[in-house]
């Protein structure tokens, strides 16, 4: 299998190469050069546009009617096929707090998961809840929140065969902190979130190896100027990156503007937190055994509270240009690049020779004419 996208501009986080052309083959870039000279492989004319990395979603639990709680095989091929029509290429399948027979169905479900060559990759799990605070639980329901056990989250390691990458807990609460410690230390994410933290316990979780927070400003201890809160600590904090949701239903455009500003593109990460209403007519629909109603105004449980979103990829990314006006390589470092330092990846992230050749090719505006993954077009919007 091989590609050739002639005379494109290709956009990393560390700068751009104008008017080259992108070999790609058995699912890697295999070259990237001016004027290349290979002959009988499918062409691709690029001209005028720009190839960015696939985007990377670290957060999202369903799409396409399907939830990675669902614990469906099928299931998780629909929502990976269908992320490929917003710029997804890879993503981490993120449970919700439920008991623990709902929550390892699904673990177990991702663990024997066999993708197929024309969806988005599912790099692994991010685990959200059941180790969260009740004091702010949002859309998390309230009578499985239970303290962390490190026997059960020890269990749930092995059942997924190691394919958990990414947890999202609250470090104030029981166990917490020794927690945050020993799961940072065996490599797997930990992301402060769901959590009424203070200030002085963020900076604690950060020295034991705490690294993102996830949703910023949603469901986190606010801002007080005496008592800086969660959204405090992930906003001045160095080693924490920022997940953001910039939908401007979770987040006000000058929250997001501020992330910006204090984190910088290297310290954020966009993510949808999307459900299985994303791309689907608003109505009703479950999350994690709850209804909820999807409306313009968003995702909301009867209480009023926000349920995941139906943001896609391509939008927050139009979104974070329209209110910070950063550069097309910010934009790279905020959708894959990030994440995929954040995972450890070394074939992710960037359009070099030996990496994946997961891509998308948008025009100046930031819309998307095609997702390439393992360097086939998988989705073209002309078509």
């Amino acid at each position: 299998m091989s590609l050739i996208i002639r005379n494109i501009t290709v956009v990393n986080a560390n700068g751009r190469d104008e008017q080259v052309d992108v070999w790609m083959k058995d699912g890697k870039i295999a070259q990237i050069a001016t004027q290349l000279n290979v002959n009988h492989v499918e062409q691709l004319d690029g001209s005028g546009k720009f190839l960015l990395p696939g985007f990377i979603d670290m957060h999202i639990h369903g799409s396409a009617q399907m939830d990675t709680m669902d614990a469906s095989d099928e299931g998780l091929h629909i929502m990976a096929q269908s992320l490929l029509k917003e710029g997804t290429t890879s993503f981490l399948a993120t449970t919700m707090t439920q008991s623990y027979d709902k929550i390892e169905r699904a673990i177990a479900n991702v663990a024997q998961f066999q993708p197929q060559s024309d969806e988005a990759e599912i790099l692994g799990l991010h685990i959200e809840g059941p180790f969260v605070s009740k004091e702010r639980a949002g859309a998390q329901p309230l009578d499985y929140i239970v303290p962390l056990d490190m026997a059960i989250w020890t269990k749930w390691q092995e059942l997924s065969g190691h394919k958990i990458k990414q947890i999202t807990l609250a470090p104030e609460e029981m166990n917490g902190m020794a927690a945050v410690q020993s799961i940072s230390a065996s490599g797997v994410i930990v992301s402060i979130g769901h959590s009424d933290a203070t200030f002085e316990q963020m900076q604690e979780a950060v020295q034991l190896g705490a690294s993102q927070g996830t949703h910023l400003y949603n469901q986190m201890r606010p801002f007080h100027h005496r008592d800086p809160g969660v959204v405090g600590g992930v906003l001045l904090l160095d080693a924490i990156k920022a997940e953001l949701i910039v939908d401007f239903i979770h987040i006000h455009e000058g929250a997001v503007e501020m992330a910006y500003r204090l984190k910088g593109a290297d310290g954020l990460i966009l993510i949808t937190d999307a459900m299985r209403a994303k791309g689907m007519p608003y109505g009703a629909y479950d999350l994690g055994g709850q209804m909820v109603h999807v409306t313009e105004a968003g995702a909301h449980l009867s209480n009023g509270a926000l349920a995941g979103s139906i943001l896609k990829m391509d939008q927050a990314i139009r979104n974070m240009r329209h209110i910070t006006k950063c550069t097309m390589e910010e934009l790279v470092k905020m959708s894959s690049f990030n994440a995929a330092q954040q995972l450890k990846l070394t074939n992710k992230g960037q359009l070099v020779q030996g990496y994946d050749a997961d891509a998308v090719i948008m025009d100046e505006h930031l819309k998307l004419y095609q997702t390439i993954k393992a360097g086939k077009v998988l989705y073209d919007a002309m078509q």
